[in-house]
């Protein structure tokens, strides 16, 4: 099985906090490896659509975001960037 997993939050994929897993916006769950290079495929391709800058970690962990796309943190006082991240798992039971 093949799972590409979607989180959205103030910090990068590869972090993987404390509580990551409440982040997560979509999972999708691949039978097959060509569907799930095929719809590796399709989101990265979206995402590069969407997002100005990417940055790859570990060959398992993508990062997406737009300096603009920020929300404001109450723990630090300032604006935080908001990034968009895909954590690809292979060959999981």
């Amino acid at each position: 099985m093949y799972k590409i997993i979607y989180m959205k939050a103030d910090y990068e994929p590869w972090w993987q906090f404390e509580g990551w897993e409440e982040k997560i916006e979509e999972t999708y769950i691949f039978d097959t490896e060509e569907d799930y290079e095929t719809g590796l495929q399709n989101v990265i391709t979206q995402f590069r659509e969407k997002y100005e800058h990417e940055e790859i970690k570990k060959g398992k962990y993508i990062a997406f975001w737009s300096k603009s796309e920020c929300e404001y943190c109450e723990a630090c006082d300032d604006d935080a960037q908001i990034f968009h991240g895909i954590i690809l798992e292979k060959n999981i039971n």
